[in-house]
């Protein structure tokens, strides 16, 4: 009988864990604009312009710029690739590949991405045992909670609460919530000032001194002879 002699094939170099995803250059830059709005210079802060209108990459919504807004997504891409490889051990666990029409993941993985890059940034580790103990894993119980069975190991799947909302923004629902508004506003009306006094009010401050509450002039009842 012949044999071959069995040999162990060496591994190919492969790192254990891949760095998290960097990203692009514009989005550096918003990164480092809000940087200087919250510690630069009078004179840096003034050349910004007011800092409400700086895209700030953990919402999506505010990066207008198409050229920012492309990088936003090419980077979320790459995040989601990262997070599950690197941390979805369990095929429930991992965010599905429609994740970009799932509204609720789009937003949550925007602040996700950002809490790891700034943890990635800090200098002790005290920030990324805050994101590997309290920030993934909440964001994962939501997913899985938020999901459930729904777009798990087969194509995306309708909006479940496309009905509930479709009666939501009807004109019916619209009407009747603009009246309970209403209706609160107006029971929020001023109340009717009170009836105006029929003489001065006097408060004592000394044995024979008073003072006006209306005016605050100090009045002399004992003025002293002449």
């Amino acid at each position: 009988m012949t044999g071959h002699p069995h040999h162990d094939q060496p591994p190919q170099p492969r790192p254990l864990i891949e760095a998290f995803p960097t990203p692009g250059r514009r989005v550096e830059q918003a990164y480092r604009e809000l940087d200087i709005a919250m510690h630069g210079s009078t004179e840096e802060t003034m050349l910004l312009g007011s800092p409400r209108v700086l895209p700030r990459p953990w919402d999506p919504p505010t990066c207008a710029d198409p050229q920012l807004r492309a990088e936003i997504w090419a980077w979320l891409e790459k995040v989601v690739t990262w997070l599950n490889r690197e941390y979805a051990w369990d095929a429930g666990g991992t965010i599905p590949a429609c994740w970009p029409q799932h509204p609720h993941l789009v937003h949550e993985i925007a602040g996700l991405a950002d809490q790891r890059r700034r943890a990635g940034h800090a200098l002790t580790g005290e920030a990324l045992e805050e994101w590997h103990r309290y920030a993934l894993p909440a964001f994962t119980d939501r997913m899985l909670n938020r999901m459930r069975s729904h777009c798990q190991d087969k194509d995306h799947q309708p909006w479940p609460a496309q009905g509930r909302h479709t009666r939501h923004q009807s004109e019916p629902s619209k009407a009747q919530r603009a009246a309970v508004f209403e209706a609160d506003i107006a029971a929020c009306a001023p109340m009717p000032a009170p009836p105006p006094t029929t003489g001065p009010l006097l408060h004592l401050v000394g044995d024979d001194i008073r003072y006006d509450l209306d005016t605050g002039e100090i009045v002399d009842e004992n003025p002293p002879d002449p």
